[in-house]
């Protein structure tokens, strides 16, 4: 396995275990301030649009050959 490869996979799997992370801490922050069915949806909302994003540079490095 080279260097670049594990550092590829070490980028995606990291990113993924704070996805998680944040995940788990926005929804105890929702419970916590009893912030409600909207609220807990605007949360995690915002929340995915990040998430979409991270996604997105992936997809577009992986097309452009980057």
């Amino acid at each position: 396995m080279s260097v670049a490869l594990f550092e590829e996979i070490s980028l995606y799997v990291g990113v993924g275990a704070l996805i998680l992370l944040m995940a788990y801490i926005v929804w105890d922050l929702a419970r916590k301030s009893n912030a409600g069915k909207f609220g807990t949806f605007i949360l995690f909302l915002v929340l995915g649009l990040g998430v979409l994003g991270f996604l997105i540079k992936a997809v577009v490095t992986e097309v452009m050959g980057l």
